[in-house]
């Protein structure tokens, strides 16, 4: 055994320990999450520049080195000589953790960078980073490489009269996020669109430099996150004409001084089922919410059952609505802007500080009731809609109850269909949801009994994006989905809800065929998860399986090759052209026996399994309403934009 020393102990300097353990710094470490959050810090502080009132316009660009650069018409990054230091105060922020100016509330009384590492954390982890600032009639710039200063800052030349602000450029370090191709257009355009709602007329253009064809959009959605709320309600039809727009500032109490916290709510009610809240503290999106969602829940709550008892909306004998009868339908922002915001983590997504819990109660309640008053046709449709979801809650109970027995095993309404696994322990357990009895047959033979569970389905599930919560559980392949993953459901409207930890495997993998109609059972599985049993994909719990479309005979050997769709077959024509093809096409899993099964899409070390993840609630949301919801025009749309010629195989 090597001898342990201090000699052992290690120092690692300056930016060092960043490039070291990149993921301990950046959420999604090296992987296209990570890519995209150095991306996000940079635009971040840009928009922070807006927040703080000294900036109406942020410029983004994708650039053909696979870099990017943010340009904000701010104050301009700081670039005189800190004393305490002895060096620029630009070169401190991008070279230093934990330095910046939003430790102070003097430089910046609302931000979403708190921890100072966005900055110098992009700098460790680029290639380049190039920052110029225009600033007291001079521009001055400075350049580092991987972290390092290479041009330290000096004046390059004079700027334009009256002109200021920070220009940002990098390329995140090929040799650390080894396996991303560049940024991705449509995702960095969602984030940049969902600011430009949030900053209620910051001007926000994107452009893609990328390519032969270069092109540009420009955001500046004055109307808010009214207009944002809007734009989530894609399911079914307003109850009303406007959504309701709820904004003021207050003073709160913290620590015995007062504290002013911005709350800005956007919200609208539809005919459909679904709710979409979506949270942010400084711009920042809070996934898991926190007490800004608390308080706008119980003002929420409170103000619509006072309302609905004074005005005698709920018949004598008819259930009293919930907190989430009340909730069916709606689309909703929650935005606050506080001085010293606290997240649960580096991450943010979770909001922690109790005056914005009080700072969103007060406000939410007296303002909400104001807009009832003086709107009593969307009082009254809101109140309807929750008294008819309450209902359907008391008709469900009996189909619920059957769904959420201690162990689903003992359930009798569950199908013997189910070939479960020997082993008790979830975390190496895992169920294949499959399409047919056929298929079934061929993954119950071919299976690992040990750790292996089979679910055939009978044809295709329920729509849940046009159905109530009672149809669904009446549902019998959905009731049979529910019992053998055990946890129950989300968002149905009572007190029981989803519990992960009751979840009795950690990998459900959707198996369907690859054609047309495998793709439609797949949709309409991912919809159920979606909505349903949503913290399965947050956990990374849902997976998606890749079964083989063809199988190739390479003159006299025994063994297939097995390609996975039709791009992989014509690479291999060109690759092989004049060898003989023995082709086989794979038209369902039912038609491969259970070794070959096994062999292409269940063998742990040889299957290709794809993990379902939601990194955009708005367009996931917006996604599932179009394809599977009542609205025929927009897939109308859809499948006109994007459907393609296809052979047809009679």
């Amino acid at each position: 055994m090597s001898e342990y020393n201090a000699e052992s102990i290690k120092v690692l300097k300056g930016l060092e320990g960043v490039r070291k353990r990149p993921a301990m710094y950046v959420q999604g470490g090296t992987g296209v999450d990570g890519y995209h959050q150095l991306l996000t810090e940079i635009i971040d502080n840009a928009v922070d520049e807006a927040l703080a009132g000294f900036a109406d316009t942020v410029e983004v660009a994708l650039l053909p080195d696979g870099g990017a650069r943010v340009r904000d018409d701010g104050r301009g990054i700081p670039v005189e000589t800190m004393e305490k230091e002895g060096r620029p105060a630009i070169e401190v922020i991008f070279t230093e953790l934990h330095a910046g100016g939003k430790f102070d509330s003097a430089a910046y009384k609302v931000s979403g960078g708190l921890h100072g590492v966005g900055s110098s954390v992009v700098n460790a982890l680029s290639d380049y980073l190039e920052a110029e600032v225009v600033k007291n009639g001079k521009v001055h710039r400075i350049r580092f490489d991987k972290g390092d200063v290479t041009f330290p800052v000096q004046v390059v030349g004079d700027a334009e009269k009256g002109a200021h602000g920070s220009t940002v450029s990098f390329r995140p370090d090929s040799g650390i996020f080894k396996d991303v191709e560049g940024f991705d257009y449509g995702r960095v355009r969602r984030r940049l669109r969902e600011l430009a709602f949030l900053t209620g007329g910051v001007k926000i253009v994107l452009s893609d430099l990328r390519g032969a064809e270069p092109k540009t959009e420009t955001f500046h959605e004055e109307g808010g996150v009214a207009a944002y709320a809007a734009t989530l309600a894609k399911e079914g039809k307003p109850l009303y004409e406007r959504p309701v727009h709820i904004s003021q500032k207050v003073s709160v109490d913290v620590d015995g001084r007062k504290e002013e916290i911005e709350v800005d709510v956007g919200l609208i009610h539809t005919s459909g089922y679904g709710q979409t809240i979506v949270t942010y503290a400084n711009m920042i999106t809070n996934r898991d919410g926190g007490t800004h969602l608390t308080g706008f829940k119980t003002a929420y709550t409170r103000v619509l059952n006072n309302y609905a008892k004074a005005r005698s909306l709920i018949k004598k004998g008819d259930p009293t609505p919930t907190g989430e009868d009340f909730l069916e339908g709606i689309h909703c922002v929650i935005s606050v802007k506080l001085g010293d915001p606290q997240f649960e983590s580096q991450a943010k997504v979770k909001l922690l500080n109790p005056e914005a819990q009080t700072a969103v109660q007060s406000v939410v309640y007296e303002r909400f009731a104001e807009v009832l008053e003086e709107n009593p046709k969307t009082g009254k449709a809101i109140v309807e809609k929750a008294a008819y979801a309450a209902k359907a809650r008391e008709a469900a109970r009996k189909a619920r109850d059957l769904v959420r027995r201690a162990n689903p095993l003992d359930n009798d309404e569950l199908p013997g269909k189910l070939a479960d696994c020997s082993s008790g322990d979830p975390s190496i357990s895992e169920i294949y949801i499959v399409e047919g009895d056929s298929a079934g047959g061929s993954a119950k033979q071919g299976r690992e009994r040990r750790f292996q569970a089979i679910l055939p389905l009978r044809g295709k599930i329920l729509n849940v994006e046009k159905a109530q919560i009672g149809k669904i559980l009446q549902n019998a392949e959905i009731r049979a989905m529910i019992a053998a993953i055990g946890a129950g459901l989300e968002g149905t409207g009572d007190d029981q809800h989803f519990n992960l930890e009751d979840v009795r495997y950690h990998r459900i993998i959707i198996m369907t065929d690859a054609d047309v109609d495998g793709s439609h059972i797949r949709t309409l599985l991912l919809t159920f998860f979606y909505r349903y049993m949503r913290p399965l994909i947050d956990a990374g719990y849902l997976f998606i399986a890749q079964p083989p479309l063809y199988g190739i005979r390479e003159g006299r050997k025994k063994d297939l090759l097995y390609l996975f769709d039709d791009q992989a077959l014509q690479r291999y024509h060109r690759e092989h052209q004049g060898e003989r093809y023995e082709v086989q096409r794979f038209k369902g899993l039912g038609e491969m026996n259970p070794e070959q099964l096994w062999e292409t899409t269940m063998n742990p070390e040889t299957r290709v399994l794809n993990r379902v993840t939601v990194d955009d609630v708005l367009e996931a949301s917006e996604t599932f309403e179009m394809l599977m919801g009542s609205e025929v025009p927009p897939r109308r749309a859809f499948i006109e934009g994007n459907a393609h010629l296809a052979n047809l195989d009679i």
